[in-house]
């Protein structure tokens, strides 16, 4: 087997830290992360808001401290594992040969999201080591939790004096592999609008023709969420004005997840309830269409309880009015990397930097290259992670030198 290049055998290792939910081990990554601060000159600190559960923050100072920074964020805990369907243990992080000169890196977090905070490290580790001084300070930040909602992580770091004294002007985070050649760049995210109704009515014997039930006030809202769903699939199927092809993130998509009623055969239930698991496009009216779902059920004699609702639908500008997007833009064709830009369809930590103030793109360099995250045998080629050290190192000087 050819010989590990350091810089892999570095990624190997702190893929090989369990920070698996939901017990990850945090402690361990966090010594990993101090011990490469200090081979690389950074500046290490750690913020717990919550015990056991750290934010990191390597720092390297620009030559213009007092100008707004840029944070290079990541989160350090990954989704559970199936080990029967993995074909090696999914934190072995086993490097298998691919018969062409080069090699799977198979484990959890190699596509989400360890392979983007190893290459900052790696990155920074070259700038420096190369001499390079950079205009803006760069913080590189680890922090907990994103897996299960970021409460315990970025969403109380973003409301910190420590945060504050960061003085964010502008931050990368995680996207998302592309099969095509493009590099897709996540300028804004769809929100979780997680809503369950809730019907009470009239109980009786299975034999009767009772009224009045829970489930007559539920099924004309179901059957609404459903109407709504087939609405938005249609859309997402029909090409834009210019004949382009929607991405998930265009539309709003709904789907009936948990429906709960009864206690046995012959007794009609008390109470009825369905949770619809709402993904809202930031082109949509947040508050206008919560209110439109309070209005559904009370017009059917129902409640509705929401569960999560994300409120802000702050996107970061990728025009000329914005100088980082066009640093950013400007590094990927000198690369020759094509841009697909789009909305994230689900939820990362990004959106707690925007609703901060801080305009963020999520950006995973794997082009040409499987969707693998949170899925069986996860892996990225260690070609693949090379060339994300190369992008990451344009990138910083590029977005650093505004």
């Amino acid at each position: 087997m050819a010989e590990i290049q350091p810089s892999v055998q570095r990624f190997i290792e702190y893929l090989r830290i369990k920070t698996v939910q939901p017990a990850p081990d945090y402690g361990s990554c966090t010594r990993f992360l101090e011990g490469q601060a200090r081979e690389i000159g950074l500046g290490f600190q750690t913020h717990e808001y919550v015990a056991g559960k750290p934010v990191v923050v390597l720092t390297w100072s620009g030559t213009s401290p007092e100008e707004p920074s840029i944070i290079l964020n990541s989160h350090t805990d990954v989704v559970p594992v199936f080990e029967e369907f993995w074909t090696h243990p999914p934190f072995e992080a086993a490097r298998v040969a691919t018969g062409d000169g080069d090699f799977r890196i198979i484990a959890r977090g190699s596509q989400d999201m360890k392979i983007v905070g190893h290459c900052y490290l790696e990155a920074v580790r070259r700038l420096r080591s190369s001499g390079a001084r950079l205009r803006r300070t760069l913080h590189l930040v680890y922090v907990p939790d994103e897996e299960i909602g970021g409460e315990d992580g970025m969403a109380r770091f973003v409301e910190s004096a420590e945060f504050a004294r960061l003085n964010a002007g502008f931050a990368l985070d995680e996207g998302m592999a592309n099969p095509g050649d493009a590099v897709r760049v996540f300028y804004g995210e769809r929100a979780p609008c997680w809503v369950r109704f809730v019907a009470h009515g009239n109980t009786g014997h299975g034999s009767q023709f009772i009224e009045n039930t829970a489930a007559e006030k539920l099924l004309p809202i179901v059957n609404w969420a459903m109407d709504f769903r087939r609405q938005q699939l249609e859309t997402l199927r029909t090409p834009k004005d210019d004949g382009s092809a929607r991405t998930l993130g265009d539309v709003t998509s709904a789907n009936l997840t948990v429906l709960a009623a009864g206690v046995q055969h012959n007794v009609v239930p008390e109470s009825a309830s369905a949770c619809v698991d709402i993904r809202m496009t930031p082109e949509l009216d947040y508050a206008a269409f919560r209110r439109r779902l309070e209005a559904l059920a009370a017009e059917h004699g129902a409640v509705a309880e929401f569960v999560q609702f994300w409120p802000d639908s702050t996107m970061t500008p990728t025009d000329a009015s914005n100088p980082f997007w066009t640093a950013f833009e400007q590094a990927l064709g000198a690369m020759r990397i094509p841009i697909f830009k789009e909305i994230f369809p689900a939820a990362t930590d990004s959106r707690y930097l925007r609703r901060a103030g801080v305009p963020a793109l999520g950006v995973t360099p794997l082009r040409n290259a499987p969707i693998l995250l949170h899925d069986h045998n996860e892996f990225v080629k260690e070609s693949e992670f090379l060339a994300g050290i190369d992008f990451y190192a344009s990138v910083i000087t590029a977005v650093a030198s505004v």
